[in-house]
């Protein structure tokens, strides 16, 4: 891919890998330039994404970002906050992450996901408005729908490795549970 292909990828949108009644609803910040520019969900190939949703036991095996529509098959799906692809999350106002939060609930409810879980701690904060959230369950529901927040997966953030990153899955898919 090359840097103008990437940069011709700033403020697209891409599709939602969606279904009614997934056991698990991902959510990403926002797409990246090389999400936008594939159409792949955490296309970045240091996004920690795919290896922990592998190495938590969400999948059989390591999806990679192309076998995306896939994850239907094993109850789960992806979406994100902000629809609008950038290079950094950081370029994403709070009223984009405010107005996200919003479309994100009108989509749960369309939907019916049994868990929507944030990556991204800050932005699932900013979103809904919940200054003092913590990774793991949280106490807001919408409609049926449980919120987990995860770390963000992103290869920029070094607080969390790829083993802590899929222990927090692991935690999520214990509480999902197998069906």
């Amino acid at each position: 891919m090359t840097p103008e292909e990437l940069a011709a990828a700033r403020d697209r949108t891409i599709a939602d890998v969606i279904a009614g009644n997934l056991r698990v609803l991902f959510c990403g910040i926002n797409p990246g330039l090389l999400s936008a520019a594939t159409g792949h969900h955490f296309a970045r190939p240091g996004n920690r994404f795919w290896p922990a949703l592998h190495a938590s036991g969400f999948t059989p095996r390591q999806l990679a970002p192309a076998e995306q529509e896939e994850l239907l098959d094993y109850g789960l799906g992806i979406t994100n906050v902000a629809a609008r692809a950038t290079a950094r999350a950081d370029e994403l106002s709070d009223e984009e992450l405010r107005e996200g939060g919003r479309a994100l609930v009108a989509s749960v409810h369309r939907y019916r996901p049994r868990w929507l879980a944030v990556a991204g701690i800050t932005a699932y904060r900013t979103a809904f408005g919940e200054r003092a959230a913590k990774i793991g369950p949280q106490e807001r529901v919408i409609g049926t729908t449980r919120i987990w927040a995860l770390p963000n997966p992103s290869g920029l953030n070094a607080h969390w490795t790829p083993r802590t990153i899929a222990e927090e899955f692991a935690r999520l898919r214990a509480a999902a549970g197998d069906s």
